[in-house]
């Protein structure tokens, strides 16, 4: 099943899901190794491969976000309670704007940066930079703002991670398991083990 369906996600969401958070986070553990290498060469292939990656997250997400923009949006499970239904939602309303927030302010850092280091995006295509004050105090501040908001990132992204395995391992329900696979979850979103329980 592509497409979304009133109680769970359709393989394209999954796919979506699944391929943006992992690169997310992978980008979070290049950019703290890559500040720490010393070799030279090292470091200006791994800050290309940040920066292409970055454009990668940025490019998926917006496909993701417009593809969201015309699909059915799954029910809640009704294990949920209102203040998990808030969180739940604030998260993913944070995890979106991040998305998109991080990798803006990696391109600032490159676009200010007195350098002017080209971005070859996996060695393909030059991306231009944007229309910013090129300066050291804006590099610093870009670069601050940047590693502030990918680690707050991070942060809530493990919180994200620890309350869909405490609802899938804990309280049972269908809260991970509607991201694993599509069209698994039906009958109100209830898990399939507590309904033979209760029945």
């Amino acid at each position: 099943m592509l497409r979304n369906s009133k109680d769970s996600f359709g393989l394209i969401s999954i796919l979506f899901h699944w391929i943006i958070g992992i690169v997310f986070l992978g980008q979070i553990v290049l950019g703290y190794l890559m500040v720490r290498v010393s070799d030279f060469t090292l470091q200006f292939n791994l800050y290309q491969w940040h920066k292409s990656f970055g454009f990668l997250v940025l490019g998926l997400s917006a496909l993701r976000l417009a593809w969201k923009s015309i699909s059915l949006r799954p029910r809640d499970p009704e294990t949920l309670s209102r203040l998990e239904r808030v969180g739940a939602h604030s998260a993913h309303a944070f995890l979106y704007l991040s998305l998109f927030i991080v990798p803006l302010t990696g391109w600032a850092i490159a676009s200010s940066s007195p350098l002017q280091i080209p971005t070859f995006m996996f060695n393909l295509i030059v991306i231009p930079s944007l229309p910013l004050a090129i300066s050291d105090s804006a590099e610093a501040l870009w670069s601050a703002s940047h590693a502030w908001l990918a680690y707050l990132s991070a942060a809530v992204a493990g919180v994200h991670i620890l309350a869909a395995l405490h609802h899938h391992f804990w309280k049972r329900d269908t809260t991970l398991l509607r991201m694993l696979a599509p069209g698994a979850v039906r009958n109100g979103g209830r898990h399939p083990t507590r309904r033979n329980q209760t029945s």
